[in-house]
């Protein structure tokens, strides 16, 4: 790999509270050669919507800030289970954080109901999901008999672009872009006007397919739905330059 003159921009498009983490990984993994750019597309708006009166035996949580909308219910006086089956091992992390027993699929929306499955619990199970999801867990177990009940506790709000990224979209040299969900695709595509070659680094096939739109110079989708995987293929982005 030829040595960079220069940081190259990264933004980072992720709400601010999972961004400055992710930050934190990149700095520690590439130092000076990343300029990392905080440029937040959505922001979660929280809600407090009604569910049926029962006994659920646990939460299905599906994102960050599904624990996050768990906790300020359960804080609330809401009434919710202690155990929680979530998605991966970031999400089931900040679930014990936040008093949870909870336990991993360590993958995405299959490998979560492939577990459900595989527990044997008969439920009844709770989904706290976003406006915005995917996998139709609740829906799915439901047909295979199995109680389940989905509560949409968030949406996330669309956020103008920040003046920074604006910025360096609109010179000549590569920006990095990794993109954790479709819809963050979606409303990048929506809110920025693009000059630079993008370089994006994209979760899943899913959120590859939502950034074609994007005509990215390089695109690298990462080998697992977390966020090791994403900055293996960052570092993918920087070194191979026919990535």
């Amino acid at each position: 790999m030829a040595p960079q003159s220069r940081a190259l921009p990264l933004l980072l498009t992720r709400p601010a509270a999972q961004g400055e983490r992710f930050a934190a990984d990149l700095a520690a993994r590439f130092g000076p050669r990343l300029h990392i750019i905080a440029a937040p597309l959505m922001m979660p708006e929280f809600r407090t919507p009604d569910w049926p009166d029962l006994p659920f035996a646990a939460l299905i949580l599906t994102s960050e800030t599904g624990v996050e909308a768990a906790r300020r219910l359960r804080d609330a006086g809401r009434k919710l289970p202690r155990q929680a089956l979530c998605v991966g091992d970031r999400t089931a992390a900040v679930a014990r954080s936040a008093g949870f027993d909870a336990t991993s699929a360590q993958g995405d929306a299959e490998a979560l109901l492939a577990l459900i499955l595989a527990s044997g619990q008969p439920g009844p199970f709770l989904h706290l999901r976003g406006a915005e999801a995917r996998g139709d867990i609740a829906p799915r177990l439901a047909a295979r008999g199995i109680p389940a009940h989905a509560a949409v506790v968030y949406a996330q709000i669309a956020q103008p672009l920040a003046a920074a990224a604006q910025a360096v979209l609109d010179g000549p040299d590569p920006v990095i872009l990794p993109l954790f969900s479709p819809r963050s695709a979606h409303v990048f595509a929506e809110s920025a006007r693009i000059s630079a070659p993008l370089w994006i680094a994209a979760l899943s096939s899913g959120v590859a397919q939502a950034a074609a739109p994007l005509h990215p110079a390089r695109l690298v989708t990462a080998d697992r739905p977390d966020a090791a995987a994403m900055i293996a293929a960052i570092a993918t982005l920087l070194a191979d330059p026919a990535a």
